[in-house]
């Protein structure tokens, strides 16, 4: 490397060594950034424990239940826990503010229950000072800090000019200071890097999703540092260049990413999960329980499976024919339940989408969302452990219907309620409940998540070539 460059480097770190605001702001971010980090991994690996305790007990309850009929057990439920994915210990996304569990029962779609954060005490609001939210908010004003009087600094002092009679090239001498703060950038990752290895290393996390989330954390930081260096060139006093920066910065992290958010949610409101239920329940298209064999647009069901049988009458069918309506019927109303559901994860979608095409405010929502995307704590994560929980309460419906029909007689199934011998002949083993799967999220696959953080990485890039071609601007009007 150039030599003159790594003078002006080490000339830059010696003064921040005698500066106690840039010593101490340094000093303070890296004891923030540890324990942040070494507090969300050890709650991360906690409440993932706690979550599978809670997910076994839950499984431990349904197969403890004596004999009893089939429909009894599906409105008996289950529940799916949402177990976090090991990355969300470095950026936890979405998942604070998402369900983690949702109650698994018959002819209903529940939403999931029970946010973090909506649990965390007061005492605990430390979990949501995440090293993502440290990286992406605390850390470029750090580099504000270090480094808005780096050139504008030179200048005031008068050594500017004297650097550049010696033969200090402006493009070497905007390396180095750029270089300098890079250098504090880099100790920024280093607990980042160390905690997504460690989760690496124990076959929790994959090596590359960590890798490229370094290298994103590494490429926002480095726009920072290429936009002080160059605002710090362009503004002739120290005071001017910090004013203009932490403008920059307020504006840059918490102004507009804000704007942006409201202004999606203004622009394409999304419906709740009641407003969706409600308008399932306004909908026109009848749609049976299952509870009645007798129940208006039920007849046609029974004709059809008559037919399909060869019986003249429902006490002829090989099967209980209150089961095979229930199953129609499940299916029925999951189809218009899963429209429903589309519908509103749909909208989910189109208002991320518009949220990414309003990353050219700030390179903040780049970043944040392909972190969350890498660590598989965005709105695909959720929304698969929406969809893998229907699946599973499903089938475990069905299953139950299935064990409806084939195990149990109609005789019996309708006169359960006035006879106790039929009503005891209509239990079936406790050991059918062992039928009901064990439900574990399966998380986004690597190629997946890469996929879904590209555009907005492509976005990053773009902001650091504007960066670079600014810093190049900057460095032109240094020349003497």
């Amino acid at each position: 490397m150039n030599p003159v460059i790594l003078s002006v480097y080490r000339e830059e770190w010696r003064f921040w060594r005698r500066s106690r605001l840039a010593g101490s702001a340094l000093l303070l971010m890296a004891v923030m950034l540890l324990v942040s980090t070494a507090y969300t991994v050890t709650r991360g690996h906690t409440e993932a424990d706690r979550r599978l305790q809670l997910q076994a007990q839950a499984r431990a309850a349904f197969l403890e239940q004596p004999a009893r009929h089939p429909h009894r057990m599906i409105h008996f439920g289950h529940y799916a826990f949402r177990a976090p994915v090991p990355l969300s210990a470095l950026d936890p996304g979405i998942d604070p503010y998402t369900g983690m569990v949702i109650f698994l029962e018959g002819h209903r779609q529940n939403s999931a229950m029970f946010a973090e954060a909506a649990e965390l005490a007061s005492l605990s609001r430390f979990g949501s000072l995440s090293p993502a939210f440290v990286l992406q908010v605390l850390a470029p004003l750090l580099l504000v800090i270090m480094g808005f009087g780096s050139i504008s600094r030179e200048r005031e002092q008068g050594t500017l000019i004297q650097l550049q009679a010696s033969g200090v090239a402006a493009a070497s001498l905007m390396a180095g200071k750029a270089l300098a703060l890079l250098a504090v950038a880099g100790l920024l990752l280093l607990p980042l890097g160390l905690a997504g290895l460690m989760l690496a290393a124990f076959g929790k996390a994959s090596l590359l999703a960590v890798l490229a989330m370094l290298l994103a954390y590494g490429l926002y930081l480095t726009i920072w540092t290429l936009a002080v260096v160059t605002v710090s060139a362009m503004l002739r006093s120290s005071a001017a260049a910090l004013a203009v920066l932490l403008l920059v910065w307020v504006l840059g992290v918490i102004a507009l990413p804000k704007l942006a958010s409201t202004l999606v949610h203004s622009l394409q409101p999304i419906p709740g999960k009641l407003e969706t239920d409600l308008a399932l329940l306004t909908d026109d298209t009848p749609i049976s329980d299952g509870h009645d064999t007798a129940g208006a647009g039920v007849s046609a069901l029974v004709a059809q499976i008559l037919e399909r049988y060869g019986a003249e009458n429902v006490s002829d069918l090989p099967v209980n024919i209150r089961g095979l309506v229930s199953s129609e019927a499940e299916a029925t109303a999951t189809a218009r339940m899963n429209q429903f559901a589309e519908q509103r994860m749909n909208a989910e979608w189109q208002q991320a989408r518009r949220l990414d095409q309003l990353s050219f405010l700030s390179p903040l929502l780049a970043m944040r969302r392909v972190s969350m995307s890498l660590a598989g704590t965005d709105l695909p994560h959720q929304q698969r452990f929406l969809e893998e929980a229907e699946a599973l309460r499903f089938d475990f419906v069905q299953s139950l219907n299935t064990l409806h029909a084939r195990e149990l007689r109609y005789a019996d199934d309708i006169r359960r309620s006035a006879d106790p011998d039929a009503e005891q002949r209509t239990r079936v083993d406790a050991d059918f409940w062992r039928l009901l799967p064990e439900f574990e999220l399966t998380p986004a696959a690597i190629n997946e998540r890469l996929a879904a953080a590209g555009p907005m990485a492509a976005a990053l890039l773009a902001w650091g070539l504007l960066a670079l071609l600014l810093c190049i601007s900057g460095t032109r009007r240094l020349r003497p």
